[in-house]
């Protein structure tokens, strides 16, 4: 039987940002480990992005091995603690797991944190190559490669325009799911390592493309994320009362807001409309709980069914008090005295399946209003053309597509600008998250390397 970690209860958790979950105990990673059939042919290896060797730290957890999993994870994968915890493994590495055909897949993403929470990377031994790297965004990506830079004996600095690091990490998952002594004891292993970091620095404003290349770089890999939020494009959408996800969780997250005391605090209403299926939008809902909304709602346009956030914030999220409603499409924001007083929405109907293979949401004409005080929209976020734009004026040109995403080649990560590669959501591979962003930056990293060799 998969084992499963004690959960914080639901309650209470509903007016603190601690943790969750806990971890596995020590006896129910053992028995965890024992059901792993280790496999000839893993599939799991093949379904994560930076291939951990799934089977042997497990095996290795099995007999006890505690710092010898912990050394296998870390030779392809620096965030263990982190990817433990946030990683969609249901669709990744759980969901290739033999025993999940007929029964549950093996708890690969517990046994994962508890390593990574009972290990220390060890130092590894570095020769100066005399070689300098420029990461731009210390997220998943900047973070992976700046790792792997560092091995390979490269002078890498990792600039944030924030003033702290983590990148999306820090400013859009909320600590209930990610604490924060977590992720600053991942970041605190890449400084021992030699590895620099400079915040308050936007790249295309603070300095240039250019700049950094005069100072000596010689290769710049950008992952600075992607922070233009969508918006929806109806009435209303500039009332007082409408954020975006992005700003919600920032200023949260990484401002404090929900704390009266602090410089910019947040006003909270009674009921908030959360717009929106992702992860993005459960972490929204879920500290929205958690700042004092009284009542919180998920408001979708396609079932239950199609959400496409995990199985587990789901769960959690329902736990909390949150109210999903579904196939409903946002029509227009009410006002009263300029402030959000409300939502209108076209009920919907599935149809024909469109180009991301599921059945889309067809109007069906009757409407339905929702009374509320504020709307978070959840609906993902786009490129910020900064560094373009700064490049361009410098005669740099990158060849971006349709969305403002930089081109890129898909094994080395390289953009049109030679010694300049991307990756993560500037530069996106399938579904934006923490382990497709490190799987990004390892080939960046692999590519770097490979280049730098040459000078």
């Amino acid at each position: 039987m998969r084992q499963r970690p004690e959960e914080q209860d639901r309650f209470e958790r509903r007016h603190n940002f601690d943790a969750v979950e806990d971890n596995l105990t020590h006896e129910q990673v053992k028995a965890e480990a024992s059901r792993c059939l280790n496999c000839k042919n893993p599939r799991c290896v093949q379904g994560c992005p930076v291939n951990i060797q799934i089977p042997d730290f497990i095996k290795a957890l099995k007999e006890d091995r505690l710092e010898d999993a912990g050394e296998i994870i870390r030779k392809t994968s620096m965030l263990p603690s982190v990817c433990g915890r946030v990683c969609p493994q249901e669709r990744q590495c759980e969901g290739k797991c033999v025993l999940g055909i007929k029964g549950e897949a093996i708890a690969i993403g517990a046994l994962e944190r508890y390593t990574g929470d009972n290990t220390t990377a060890k130092e590894p031994e570095i020769i100066p190559s005399g070689k300098k790297v420029a990461i731009v965004g210390s997220g998943c990506a900047g973070i992976t490669a700046a790792a792997d830079l560092r091995k390979a004996g490269h002078d890498v600095t990792i600039f944030e325009a924030l003033h702290k690091f983590g990148g999306v990490l820090r400013y859009g998952i909320p600590p209930f799911r990610l604490p924060r002594k977590v992720l600053d004891r991942e970041l605190d292993s890449l400084k021992k390592m030699g590895v620099k970091f400079e915040k308050n620095v936007i790249i295309g404003k603070s300095i240039t493309l250019q700049q950094l290349k005069d100072d000596g770089f010689d290769a710049i890999f950008i992952c600075s994320g992607a922070g233009l939020p969508k918006m929806l494009n109806i009435p209303g959408e500039n009332l007082n009362g409408v954020f975006s996800a992005n700003e919600f969780l920032t200023r949260v997250n990484l401002m404090q807001a929900n704390d009266d005391s602090t410089a910019t605090p947040l006003k909270t209403g009674k009921s908030v409309i959360v717009i929106g299926g992702g992860n993005v939008a459960m972490d929204a809902a879920r500290t929205a709980v958690r700042v004092g909304f009284e009542t919180v709602y998920i408001v979708y346009r396609r079932t239950e069914k199609e959400l496409p956030a995990r199985l587990e914030e789901i769960r959690h999220a329902k736990e909390e008090g949150v109210q999903f409603l579904f196939l409903r499409a946002p029509k227009q924001i009410y006002e009263k005295d300029g402030q959000v007083n409300g939502m209108q929405f076209e009920i919907m109907e599935l149809g024909e399946p469109d180009e991301s293979g599921r059945q889309a949401p067809v109007g069906t004409g009757k409407f339905v209003d929702i009374d509320a005080d504020t709307v978070i929209v959840a609906l993902g976020t786009g490129p910020n053309p900064i560094i373009q734009k700064s490049a361009a004026s410098d005669g740099i040109d990158f060849e971006t597509d349709r969305k403002g995403y930089f081109v890129v080649d898909s094994e080395t990560r390289e953009t049109s600008v030679p010694q300049i590669y991307a990756g993560g959501d500037v530069a996106p591979v399938g579904e934006s998250n923490a382990i497709n962003a490190m799987g990004a930056g390892k080939k960046a990293a692999k590519a770097i390397n490979e280049f730098l060799s040459t000078l």
